[in-house]
């Protein structure tokens, strides 16, 4: 034996863990092989049964393979210029064949096994049999469990530390004293639920703080693994309302919105009553582009322009399109919008990129153009495939003004009695509160694109609701609230506009089984496959509705005096009080 030797005692002969051999001897012997797994010693393993060592047999055959099959391509290639039919075999072709067969056979069962051997000792996710010691001697018997009661306990291994009975609580030990790495547990276990048990209790030992209050039964942590949440120990719960009917291009939908702010929902509803009782509103889409600006420096200014000219030529666009487009089946390179910074080159790439968000589908393309821009400027040098003039989660003038993902623009008219009997308020207390709080009061804190009331919370809400990366609430919320008087001054138009909304309805959390619902519930779960994008631009075109009906709503309560008034009612809990006191 390597390292550990493993004897067999004696008949009557006392083990180390108390327990008697009695009769065949079979305590560290049978039991062993059974169960254990010695450290350096190995064990049963598929290759013992070859007679040669597992690497000659592969090359034997290997080698018995190719010289076979050559010779047969020699004499059918010898069959075929002479004219004799190949079904008629000389004895050396007949053995040329079953040797070519049985090498195949022997090459596709079992080629490699020592190699898979190696792979399944060494995995991280493996379940190795050990006794979890290393301090034995040679000719110590392996303590197991008694052979009296003729108990096998098996013991597990995890990445090298022991697992008893107890095995969560041992790994998220093992956790803690970093023996086991948290970001494997899903691997290492087979199972994703149990990860998240496990890691959620290592938590737990390592903080000494109760996480009783995060719920971990009933959710699919098998979804998320390796797209939307990296060691997870639970999830959280938020509250999903409806508000509705919105009418909206003659439509109607209930619309999803995940949130804990009180009054939020409810205000949204109120707006959404209003449009629908004035006729409805009509959305449009302007454009429909991601983007993304790559960083690349030269050794001077006048390369940096050069690169320049050539991004902007009309004679390369093709080419540039070409070399894009082929890295996607609905990723469409649009334009390539060029900004020089001394002797740096910010490259904006914007393309379409179907019923996805698409900032993985435009990053892929905009890596095959560096690749060939690489060969045609050898000296150029790339920073980054993102330099921030794209520009993600931020607020930004280049979003503003040059738009992202979906811009889109919502209107609607909301007739006098609406605004009465509805909104409890006036058309000229509208149109005087949105010119010096969504107008004045935005410029005079220098927004860029905040020029509304509250549109990033209708977004947000949308967005969790519907599996939309939350961050992307910073650019999808700027907007700006416009307000007319229609008819004389009876009647009001609103309309809100919003350049850079950036949904889509495949990929990221819009997948997992409650956000699916939601994009069910508004009719656009998936891709469209009639229409690729047709998914994605009206969930865009919804949720610029209801941020028209949310900052419809809002306006009028704040025109009334209403809103301290409704969020003291609704928005305010006594539960935390009455337990201070």
């Amino acid at each position: 034996m390597n390292g550990v030797g493993v004897r067999k005692p004696k008949i009557g002969e006392k083990t180390k863990n108390g327990g008697e051999c009695e009769g065949k001897m079979q305590c560290c012997s049978a039991d062993n092989k059974a169960v254990k797994k010695v450290k350096n010693g190995g064990g049963i393993m598929a290759s013992d049964a070859l007679p040669l060592p597992v690497g000659l047999t592969n090359k034997v055959f290997f080698v018995l393979f190719f010289i076979a099959s050559y010779f047969l391509m020699r004499r059918w290639r010898e069959k075929i210029r002479n004219s004799t039919p190949l079904h008629v075999v000389s004895f050396g072709e007949l053995v040329a064949i079953v040797a070519q067969l049985a090498s195949f056979i022997y090459l596709l069962g079992f080629f490699g096994i020592d190699y898979v051997q190696n792979v399944i000792k060494s995995s991280d996710g493996s379940w190795e049999l050990d006794d979890g010691r290393e301090d034995l001697k040679s000719g110590e018997c392996i303590p197991v469990a008694p052979c009296r009661e003729r108990e096998v306990k098996q013991v597990q291994l995890i990445k090298g530390v022991a697992v008893g009975e107890n095995a969560d609580e041992d790994i998220a030990a093992a956790v803690c004293n970093g023996s086991v790495a948290s970001y494997s547990l899903e691997s290492s276990l087979g199972d994703c639920r149990r990860g998240a048990s496990v890691r959620r209790r290592a938590l737990e030992l390592m903080t000494g703080r109760c996480l009783d209050g995060l719920p971990l039964e009933g959710f699919d942590y098998d979804s998320i693994l390796g797209q939307c949440c990296e060691m997870p120990v639970g999830f959280v719960q938020i509250p999903v309302g409806v508000a509705g009917p919105l009418l909206l291009n003659g439509l109607e939908y209930m619309v999803p919105m995940a949130t804990t702010e009180g009054c939020l929902v409810a205000s949204t509803n109120r707006g959404c009553k209003a449009i629908h009782m004035s006729g409805g509103a009509t959305s449009i889409l302007l454009k429909d582009g991601m983007t993304r600006a790559p960083l690349v420096r030269f050794a001077s200014a006048k390369r940096a322009a050069d690169l320049k000219y050539y991004l902007e030529h009309p004679n390369n666009a093709e080419t540039l399109s070409l070399l894009f487009n082929r890295t996607s089946r609905f990723g469409r390179l649009q334009g390539i919008k060029c900004a020089i910074a001394g002797r740096n080159v910010y490259m904006r790439f914007s393309c379409s990129t179907g019923d996805a968000m698409g900032m993985n589908m435009v990053s892929k393309g905009v890596q095959n153009v560096l690749d060939y821009l690489q060969d045609e400027f050898p000296d150029m040098d790339v920073i980054s495939v993102s330099g921030n003039f794209c520009a993600d989660k931020k607020p930004t003038g280049v979003n503003w003004i040059e738009g992202r993902g979906k811009s889109v623009v919502c209107e609607a008219v909301i007739t006098e009695e609406v605004v009465r009997t509805v909104l409890k308020t006036t058309v000229p207390a509208l149109l005087q509160l949105n010119m010096l709080k969504n107008l004045a009061g935005s410029a005079m804190a220098g927004a860029v694109g905040g020029f509304n009331a509250h549109a990033a919370n209708i977004v947000s809400a949308v967005f969790i609701a519907t599996g939309q990366d939350p961050a992307q609430n910073v650019e999808s919320s700027q907007c700006i609230t416009m307000m007319e008087a229609l008819n004389d001054g009876k009647d009001l138009h609103i309309s809100v506009t919003i350049p850079s909304l950036e949904v889509g309805t495949i990929g990221g959390g819009t997948q997992l089984a409650s956000q699916a619902a939601c994009l069910n519930l508004l009719g656009v779960k998936g891709s469209n496959a009639e229409s690729p994008g047709a998914n994605s631009q009206c969930l865009a075109r919804i949720v610029a509705g209801a941020v028209l009906a949310g900052e419809l709503s809002l306006m009028s309560a704040l025109a009334a005096g209403q809103l301290v008034k409704s969020h003291m009612k609704y928005n305010r809990s006594s539960r935390d009080m009455k337990t201070t006191a």
